[in-house]
């Protein structure tokens, strides 16, 4: 007999616990191969994909699209082996070296991957179940059963058939050597049964309710953050009005030359690392158990990027080692995987300070809230024509206002003071910058 192995969620990295069963990839009967596809989930962080270690027929699903599992939670089982039922003819026996359906590492989700999987070869079977198949072709269903064994492996397969009176010794399998899959019952039972009929109309439609959207998935992890950056995190916000013409004019300046474009974002990023070598109080978190400010080596830049599903914060990592041009090309990096719905949860996790350009939303101010653990967030509204006094005469200069939320536990107005002004005097005068590297 075919040996049932359960495949549970596994832990996809980052301390997540949970995902959202977005899409399944594989029904009940379905011959799968080791490695492959089986289900799309969504986790706070991101799209995934999950593969199943095993090749075989699926027996059972567990969980509906739409439905939230832990970690943990088994996912399917799968028969694997290629011994038969009774109905089936006797198969040789498989002459292996090792188990060629151990379960294997899942590629990406925190297994060591150094060592090559050992495989094995395998005689060719009456019913092998580990190669994969193409979609199933229509049946047909014969005016007689055929006499002979009836190639099926399934346990459920034979149970559909038989609670819906199709008679597997009619039906053509399209799955290796004529394996009958449940798609082929399906497929029978298609074209047996008579078209539904339409339901009669409502006579009177229900009391219009309010739409309701849950809050899971990304949206959910972002309303978990911010609440609990609320609950924990005693914040201040400052603020300061900057002439940024002299920062645009050096950045037209650096393009003019060729290559690379460096973006506002950018000069702004390589700005706040600096800041952040004069004032490393706000590049901490606060470690509550332990009572103790942690102050951290290396800055991970977080930037708010809004996509499709949601607001999302992607982490530019070791930012205080980039140049202008580098910490650009990582900046359009992220920025299209996090539209594409590909970052990984590690590219989503672990940043220690924040950038958050809400001036794209054409708005000028905003008191951000501070993406926890983390002990501040600059905000940058749009740059902007205002009337503004330069050196003694009013003129129209490009303005921005800049907003700092930090973490009172963790310094005081100060040296939050002392970090907002040093950046104000950077966009103003971005030679500030140069006397400082």
């Amino acid at each position: 007999m075919p040996q049932v192995m359960e495949f549970k969620l596994p832990d996809l990295g980052e301390g997540l616990t949970e995902a959202e069963i977005v899409r399944w990839l594989v029904a009940v009967g379905d011959v799968v191969a080791i490695d492959q596809p089986v289900v799309e989930v969504e986790t706070a962080k991101a799209m995934v994909e999950v593969p199943c270690p095993y090749g075989g027929v699926v027996t059972a699903r567990f969980g509906e699209e739409g439905q939230e599992l832990p970690v943990g939670a088994p996912l399917i089982t799968v028969a694997v082996g290629a011994a038969s039922f009774p109905e089936a003819p006797a198969a040789p026996a498989a002459e292996a070296e090792g188990s060629g359906n151990a379960p294997r590492p899942l590629i990406g989700y925190g297994s060591d991957h150094s060592r090559p999987a050992r495989r094995r070869r395998v005689r060719p079977v009456t019913a092998a179940v580990s190669a994969p198949v193409a979609a199933p072709a229509p049946v047909a269903v014969a005016p007689a059963a055929p006499a002979g064994p009836v190639p099926v492996i399934s346990p459920l397969v034979r149970k559909l058939a038989k609670d819906n009176g199709v008679d597997l010794r009619a039906l053509h399998g399209s799955g290796p050597e004529g394996l009958i899959l449940r798609a082929d019952v399906e497929a029978a039972l298609a074209a047996l049964r008579a078209p539904a009929p339409a339901p009669a109309p409502v006579s009177a439609a229900p009391a219009p309710q309010g739409e309701r959207i849950p809050l899971k998935g990304v949206r959910g992890a972002v309303a978990e953050k911010l609440s609990r950056s609320r609950r924990e995190i005693p914040d201040a916000t400052c603020w300061v009005d900057a002439d940024a013409t002299e920062l645009m004019a050096a950045r037209a300046a650096m393009n003019a030359v060729g290559g690379p474009k460096i973006s506002v974002l950018a000069l702004l990023a390589r700005i706040c690392t600096a800041a952040l070598a004069r004032h490393p109080e706000l590049n901490s978190t606060v470690d509550l158990e332990a009572k103790e400010i942690v102050r951290l080596p290396a800055v991970h830049l977080g930037f708010a990027a809004q996509t499709e599903r949601g607001l999302m914060v992607p982490v530019v990592r070791d930012a205080q080692n980039r140049n202008p041009e580098s910490l650009s090309a990582e900046f359009a990096r992220l920025t299209e995987l996090a539209r594409a719905g590909k970052l990984a949860p590690a590219d989503l996790t672990g940043g220690t300070f924040t950038l958050n350009n809400y001036g794209v939303f054409g708005v000028d101010g905003s008191t951000p809230i501070i993406n926890h653990p983390e002990a501040a967030m600059l905000g940058v509204g749009r740059i902007i024509d205002k009337p503004w006094v330069h050196e003694g005469q009013l003129a129209v200069r490009k303005v921005v206002q800049l907003s700092l939320t930090f973490d009172h536990r963790v310094c005081d107005g100060g040296t939050a003071g002392g970090f907002l002004r040093y950046v104000a005097d950077c966009v103003e005068s971005p030679a500030v910058l140069l006397r400082s590297l």
